[in-house]
C-alpha cells in the first residue's frame, strides 16, 4: 500500500514542473501527508490542466458515510477495472497526485524500520490517481485514491505493493479529458515502466501523522 508521502518543492517548482498556470492556492511544502488530509491533485477539465487539493481517502458518490474514505486511500490497478467503486471513475475521473518521495515500513527484528523512497533521477513526480465527488444534502467533498501495484525488484525487500508512479512521458496521457474503456485503462497501467528508485532510513518521527517539518526525511544515522 502507500499510506504516507512527502511534497517537499517550492510552488515555482511544481509548476514548472507540471507545465500549470496561475498560482496554487494554499500551497505549502510537505514531509508527512497523511490519509485524510489534502494533497495536491491534477486533472485536465477539457481545456487545461487544473491544479487543486483533495481529499486523501477516496468518498464514491454513492457512499451514505464520508469515513469510508479511510478505508480507500489505495486502489489495486490490477483490479480496479472490475470494481464497482473505481471502474467508473478509471474511465473519466483520473488525476495526477504530486509528490517527491514516500514512506514505507520494512519489517525488522526490531519491528519496522520506516524508509523515504523516491526516483533517483528526477526531483517530482505524480502517483497515478482516481478521483470522485461526493454531494450530500450540502455536504460536499473531492476525494481521491492513489493507485497500487505490486513490488518491483527494488520494493520487494521493503514491502510487496508499491503506488504507481507515472514516467514524465506519460503523465498528460493519463489525464487525457477523454472516457476509456477501464479495460483499456488497465492495460495502460499494466504496460508502464518503472525508475529507478532510491531509498534511505528515517526516523520514527515519522510514525505519528501529527510529525510534521523536514526531521521527518532527515536520514537514520546509526548510532
Amino acid at each position: 500500500m502507500c499510506g504516507r508521502f512527502t511534497m517537499n518543492a517550492s510552488e515555482l517548482e511544481i509548476l514548472q514542473s507540471f507545465d500549470l498556470e496561475g498560482e496554487l492556492i494554499s500551497f505549502e511544502p510537505r514531509y508527512n501527508i497523511a490519509p485524510g488530509q489534502k494533497v495536491l491533485a491534477i486533472i485536465h477539465d477539457g481545456e487545461k490542466k487544473r491544479a487543486g487539493f483533495l481529499r486523501w481517502g477516496l468518498v464514491p458518490f454513492w457512499a451514505k458515510d464520508p469515513k469510508i474514505g479511510y478505508k480507500m486511500i489505495n486502489a489495486r490497478s490490477e483490479s480496479a477495472h472490475e470494481k464497482p467503486s473505481f471502474k467508473g471513475l478509471m474511465a473519466s475521473k483520473r488525476c495526477l497526485i504530486v509528490a517527491d518521495s514516500f514512506y514505507e515500513w520494512q519489517k525488522n527484528e526490531q519491528g519496522k524500520q520506516p524508509k523515504r523512497i523516491a526516483l533517483t533521477d528526477r526531483k517530482l513526480f505524480a502517483f497515478a490517481g482516481l478521483w470522485d465527488k461526493w454531494d450530500n444534502e450540502g455536504e460536499r467533498l473531492f476525494t481521491c485514491t492513489i493507485l497500487t501495484k505490486q513490488a518491483n525488484d527494488f520494493m520487494r525487500p521493503i514491502h510487496d505493493r508499491m503506488p504507481v508512479i507515472l514516467p514524465k512521458e506519460k503523465e498528460d496521457q493519463w489525464i487525457e479529458p477523454m472516457k476509456r474503456k477501464p479495460t483499456e485503462v488497465h492495460e495502460f497501467l499494466t504496460n508502464l515502466s518503472i525508475e529507478n528508485l532510491e531509498a534511505y532510513n528515517v526516523s520514527n518521527y515519522v510514525n505519528s501523522a501529527k510529525n510534521e517539518g523536514v526531521q521527518c526525511i532527515e536520514p537514520l544515522i546509526d548510532e
